[in-house]
């Protein structure tokens, strides 16, 4: 069993230890499967994360062991990975493929980032919709409402993209004009969730506590916020599939699937076959008003 080796990456020494060792012990991924996974997914992973604030889930002895949550810059990190002090926390930006490798080899095994680029701290790009089930076994519930805001959202003129959470939610994401702050687009995101449960009672919920939620889809406005964060696109979870947060298309959502179908053994593959869904957002960048909607509910 080879204990630690090290390899260069874009001009930078790593070593990677304990490569062998199961992070996902169920899926048989260990922690070069996971690395390999990042090298792999890197343009994709890094299109959106790029220049966002990084809070990572680090699980050292795998998704069954004991973790916790890394938002400041540890003090053995490389002088070379990018960085930004916000409210005094040194945040890690993932802008390369060493920072990912780097993060692979901490078993940093989820990847959340900001809504917004660290250079503009007070307007997201996008704003999100965060479907959470309370019933983690009731995905179709999550596609079922999911269609129906596509239905709003539709009316309304605009483009979305929805994404797994990775676990056992879906989130939607409406690319905007980057001139919009928090307290605005959590203004709309508070109407349309609202709207939605004043509309479908039956299956959808606002109610911030658990236990008041019966078997109703959470509609959470409240996530998207200034730093807040949400899983980024291609990031794993710490479920025993190596599920992974993956874009998704509106055909898909209409037809059916469990979140549980995309995993870092097999998404790099859809990827290859049909393309990468984030494109809107990443690349495409379609920048959307939602000026006339802001005057509306005010």
């Amino acid at each position: 069993m080879i204990k630690e080796f090290e390899f260069e990456v874009e001009g930078h020494t790593l070593r990677i230890t304990n490569p062998e060792k199961l992070l996902w012990p169920e899926a048989e991924i260990t922690k070069l499967d996971y690395i390999k996974y990042l090298i792999e997914m890197a343009p994709y992973l890094l299109s959106y994360a790029k220049d966002r604030l990084l809070t990572t889930i680090r699980y050292p002895n795998g998704i069954h062991g004991k973790s916790f949550y890394q938002k400041n810059l540890p003090a053995h990190a490389p002088a070379w990975v990018a960085t930004h002090v916000w409210r005094d926390t040194n945040y890690i930006l993932a802008n390369d493929i060493p920072t990912l490798v780097w993060l692979g080899n901490q078993a940093c095994l989820e990847l959340h980032v900001s809504f917004n680029l660290y250079y503009q701290p007070k307007l997201p790009t996008e704003l999100v919709f965060d479907l959470d089930p309370t019933d983690v076994d009731n995905f179709s519930l999550v596609l079922e409402v999911a269609l129906r805001i596509k239905e709003v959202l539709d009316s309304l003129g605009l483009v979305s993209q929805p994404k797994t959470s990775g676990a056992s939610g879906l989130q939607i994401y409406i690319p905007l004009e980057v001139r919009y702050t928090y307290e605005q687009t959590r203004s709309l995101n508070k109407f349309i969730a609202q709207y939605t449960a004043d509309k479908y009672p039956q299956l959808v919920t606002v109610e911030r506590l658990v236990k008041n939620r019966g078997t109703k889809l959470y509609f959470d406005y409240i996530q998207h916020g200034e730093g807040r964060t949400l899983p980024a696109p291609y990031s794993p979870r710490a479920r025993k599939e190596g599920s992974v947060s993956t874009p998704v298309t509106w055909e898909e959502v209409r037809i059916g699937f469990s979140p549980r179908d995309f995993t870092i053994k097999n998404v790099k593959q859809r990827v290859d076959k049909m393309g990468d869904f984030f494109v809107l957002m990443t690349k495409q960048k379609a920048k959307q008003s939602i000026d006339q909607l802001l005057q509306f509910i005010k």
